[in-house]
């Protein structure tokens, strides 16, 4: 339990600042969207992007704690991690709408995107412990 209770603290932390990206997300889309008048798939390019960028930072000074000198190469390990888990996303959304059974429409995309949100949680945090900030 000693050794496990360091990757919990760190998981947890995750956790938070990856809430925080999702306000910051919504906020940025919202702002493209509906101030600025970008196309909703521009607005969400630029709020995805400005989210993990956020989240990066966040996560290699708080989470991490990182002191990885080449700050563009972590970066850019931390945005493939991030790519790679919004196809592990929109592929969960794909694969859980046509396994579970159509109920209650109104509330389905957005229990489904709960459920896709665990599983990308869970392999960012992976990926980023293992390949963007492992320690050398």
């Amino acid at each position: 339990m000693r050794k496990l209770l360091p990757l919990i603290v760190k998981f947890v932390k995750f956790g938070v600042v990856g809430f925080s990206g999702m306000i910051v997300d919504y906020g940025v889309l919202f702002l493209m969207k509906e101030v600025v008048g970008l196309p909703a798939l521009w607005a969400n390019a630029i709020s995805f992007t400005v989210a993990a960028t956020s989240n990066y930072f966040l996560n290699r000074i708080w989470t991490f704690r990182s002191n990885e000198k080449q700050v563009g190469v972590e970066y850019g390990k931390f945005l493939a991690v991030s790519l790679i888990g919004l196809g592990i996303s929109t592929l969960s959304l794909f694969l859980l709408g046509r396994l579970l059974p159509e109920w209650n429409a109104d509330w389905r995309f957005y229990i489904l995107k709960f459920f896709a949100i665990v599983i990308t949680t869970i392999w960012n945090f992976f990926g980023n412990l293992l390949f963007t900030f492992r320690k050398r």
